[in-house]
């Protein structure tokens, strides 16, 4: 496990991304080329992916997938869940937006 990742640079944490990228590309034994072609991302962009300059998100998204690490996401896209007094607060803020309807004039007919 990182040591610390806080205080890691940015430099040092793409560069640790970019090692694992590659190492898990070596350890399925897939070349770059069959990369590229699974994946639609040029060999070029995987080459620079590999050196730490991931310029697209979508790219970097399309070679996690292919890979079978999209996992290592999960935590950005899970919804967190509320906790009691949260789920109290929304249920009372909901209920005090709920429009009344005006009542009826009985003086007009």
């Amino acid at each position: 496990m990182v040591e610390n990742f806080y205080m890691l640079s940015d430099t040092e944490i793409v560069k640790r991304i970019s090692d694992r990228l590659k190492g898990v590309r070596l350890k399925q034994n897939i070349s770059r080329q069959d990369l590229a072609d699974s994946t639609g991302v040029s060999v070029s962009s995987i080459v620079r992916m590999e050196e730490g300059e991931i310029k697209s998100f979508d790219s970097f998204l399309r070679v996690l997938r292919t890979l079978g690490k999209m996992d290592i996401l999960l935590p950005l896209v899970e919804e967190e869940e509320l906790s009691p007094n949260e789920y109290f607060n929304a249920v009372q803020a909901a209920k005090n937006k709920i429009r009344k309807r005006a009542s009826k004039s009985k003086g007009k007919k």
